[in-house]
């Protein structure tokens, strides 16, 4: 499946801000395609602005006067709503909707269909789709916005066909420092300590020792002493 045969279809839309959020949302996750099915707004001055750089969605969008044109040349269409229906229908999440679009062609067609901010889709509207996807809400406040719901189903097919990132592989094993090189640098430590005049000269053991219980108390790492070792040098030049 390719991303540039995925639509996002929204029917009815009334507030041109929503078409902008709808923009920027898809955009965000390599989404291009922009239909709309008899919009009740102008896509003017506000719709760009809310789409904050996504103007090429816009631009390039889509207008059909009903769905059936929207969808004609699309084998897979997929609906989203807020709300169970009376009829069963076969429901996906939308991560399993996601899952599904990429076990398809790469020559599939598909549209993802979101109703009208106030009603949603009709009945006569869901029975053009294949499936039905619910987005998983608190119960008690389950309306969501529909550019909301389009980032949430733009999301997880960005997700879903995204390559796994790859952390850089590590230079190397850090590997623990001897003791040879812990015993180095305390006694690097206590020559700097001593030359600017940190050490009691009366007992100078007995700072010694607090500090060292403080490293041997923490495995030491080679790479660790070779910068505790420089942070002394550095002050000795400073010093010198």
């Amino acid at each position: 499946m390719k991303l540039e045969n995925i639509r996002i279809v929204m029917i009815g839309t009334t507030h041109p801000g929503n078409v902008g959020a709808a923009a920027r949302a898809m955009h965000n996750m390599c989404i291009s395609r922009l239909t709309l099915v008899d919009p009740q707004c102008p896509i003017g001055d506000v719709a760009y602005a809310r789409a904050s750089g996504a103007n090429v969605i816009l631009d390039n969008r889509e207008t059909h006067a009903d769905l059936g044109a929207a969808i004609a040349d699309c084998s897979r269409v997929i609906a989203t709503t807020a709300r169970r229906r009376s009829l069963p229908w076969p429901e996906l999440d939308p991560r399993e909707m996601a899952e599904s679009l990429f076990a398809l062609d790469d020559d599939r067609q598909v549209a993802l269909v979101f109703g009208r901010e106030h009603s949603g889709l009709s009945n006569d509207e869901l029975q053009m789709c294949h499936q039905m996807v619910c987005i998983p809400t608190n119960p008690g406040f389950s309306s969501l916005n529909v550019a909301s719901a389009i980032q949430v189903m733009c999301y997880e097919i960005f997700r879903y066909q995204a390559e796994p990132y790859e952390l850089p592989a590590p230079e190397g094993p850090d590997l623990p420092a001897s003791s040879a090189e812990v015993e180095g640098y305390i006694e690097h430590l206590r020559q700097t300590l001593d030359g600017c005049g940190f050490l009691n000269p009366q007992q100078p053991e007995m700072i010694m020792q607090r500090l060292r219980r403080i490293y041997m108390r923490n495995e030491l790492t080679r790479s660790e002493i070779h910068i505790l070792r420089g942070i002394l040098s550095s002050f000795a030049r400073q010093q010198g």
